[in-house]
């Protein structure tokens, strides 16, 4: 073989011979995916792998391949990636995740105030606005409802109801649309915020929380995953699981089982879970109209599903005589603790004496349990299990 005819294969062998313009495209946005969660920690645990996943897939498309079999009846294996993202198809990655969470928050903010339930519930109201706009923008019901849950901030819920209702394709869009505004949570948060409430309203400080009693914290998690699933069986994989992990945490009997649900089994599960999300962006995937109705969708949902907490905290202001801060409400979208953090940050920018931390938390985790709820409503409507 000629040195010309080995370096013309090693040529064709190479991507810069096989990829398209659309791959260098996603290929950039993956470096500015890197960029924002490297310089800036724009969600650097989720953002790194995400964007290392999208470069990866559009360098080199056969790491997620599916299996085949040739004409000599040869079956061959798909590519490594492929069978991480089957993880999250089959739901398992997103559930894993919700385990961890669980065994890392504290509901003691959210029993010690009950209506923050109400907060959280309230910020929902932007899945099901969004939902119906998607329908609008001529999305069938079952992408309509995969896309909305976008305005829960919440990433694994999203991957979670778009592998039930087999909405593998826009998956990828998906989550980068959530992980993304879950990051962008201190950006656009706060004019929303300020918009809808007065400095007085901005103002308002809140009763310390009263003590919450070891006991209430290991009911809590039993009481809420009899109830909850129940009545929605299939919030079982999310629900179950956050509250299994809270469990572990608030049993003070499994410390082993708590450390590695929140920390070593969370960490890996991120790493599979963010990679093979990022790997489902392919350009042909990735590039078209329907990513570009998606990331608005998001924002549609993220910025009603903010308001929608603010004004039910302005209306549970007024009922319980001017001791609630609405501030608080718009933690009621999930994305725990950052949207916590950014009540916090508005009342102090109010009243640098302000500490709206842990009642923010309150919604905030309430959040949680409200959007896997939405989630799992979605399910029960098009008769998923």
């Amino acid at each position: 073989m000629s040195i010309t005819s080995t370096l013309s294969n090693l040529w064709q062998q190479t991507a810069f011979n096989n990829l398209e313009w659309g791959n260098y495209v996603m290929i950039l946005v993956a470096c500015v995916f890197l960029y924002l969660a490297i310089k800036k920690g724009f969600e650097p645990l989720l953002l790194i792998p995400i964007a290392f996943g999208m470069m990866l897939v559009n360098i080199y498309p056969d790491i997620m391949a599916d299996p085949y079999v040739d004409a000599q009846g040869i079956e061959h294996a798909g590519g490594l990636l492929h069978y991480f993202f089957l993880l999250d198809e089959w739901s398992i990655l997103p559930s894993l995740i919700f385990m961890g969470v669980g065994a890392m928050t504290d509901f003691g903010p959210l029993i010690a105030n009950p209506s923050s339930f109400i907060l959280g519930a309230a910020a929902q109201l932007g899945i099901y606005a969004a939902y119906f706009l998607a329908i609008f923008m001529g999305f069938n019901g079952k992408s309509a409802a995969a896309i909305s849950i976008i305005g829960g901030a919440d990433g694994p819920t999203s991957i979670f109801l778009a592998g039930k209702l087999g909405q593998t394709d826009l998956m990828g869009p998906i989550a980068v649309a959530a992980y993304s505004y879950m990051a962008l949570v201190p950006i656009i948060q706060p004019p929303i915020m300020k918009l809808l409430t007065t400095e007085k309203e901005r103002k308002i400080k809140m009763e310390q929380l009263r003590p919450v009693s070891r006991l209430e914290k290991i009911l809590f998690p039993i009481i809420i995953t009899i109830v909850v699933c129940m009545i929605l069986p299939t919030t079982a994989p999310l629900v179950g699981l956050l509250m299994l992990g809270n469990l572990f945490k608030e049993s003070g009997v499994v410390k082993q089982l708590t450390d590695t649900a929140s920390n070593a089994l969370m960490y890996i599960v991120v790493i599979l879970l963010g990679t093979s999300v990022g790997a489902s962006t392919s350009a042909e995937r990735f590039l078209n109209a329907d990513t570009l109705k998606i990331v608005v969708l998001g924002l549609v949902a993220f910025a009603v599903g903010t308001a929608g907490g603010v004004i039910f905290g302005k209306i549970l202001n007024v009922v319980t005589g001017g001791r609630t801060n609405p501030l608080i409400g718009s933690a009621g979208v999930s994305a725990v603790p950052m949207a916590a953090r950014v009540s916090q940050k508005v009342g102090a920018e109010a009243d640098p004496t302000n500490f709206l931390l842990m009642h923010a938390m309150g919604p905030n985790v309430a959040g949680v349990i409200g959007t896997a709820v939405a989630a799992g409503t979605f399910m029960a409507v098009f008769g998923v299990v």
